[in-house]
């Protein structure tokens, strides 16, 4: 019983940090977002998408958003794209 219920307050700590990571945009500057990341060349919509329900925060989060590609980004683009990130993190 002690095993469920430190189990719990860790999902409860981790979806109140999600929460709040995640939920400080309104839907006007989410949709600006994602057409400011779709407008870089190797960005498409899902891919777009993805980046502004996660906001990597470094290259590394962010090359995990591209693991499935059948491409690399270069360090340039990556930068390039946690530019956009950070200006709605």
């Amino acid at each position: 019983a002690l095993d469920e219920e430190r189990e719990m307050r860790y999902e409860l700590t981790r979806a109140i940090d999600h929460v709040n990571r995640f939920a400080v945009l309104d839907p006007a500057e989410s949709r600006e977002f994602v057409r400011e990341l779709q407008d870089l060349e190797k960005v498409d919509e899902i891919t777009a998408y993805k980046i502004a329900d996660l906001k990597p925060l470094d290259r590394d989060e962010l090359r995990a958003v591209f693991a499935q590609e059948r491409y690399t980004l270069s360090g340039d683009e990556l930068d390039e794209i946690l530019d956009v990130v950070k200006r709605y993190a």
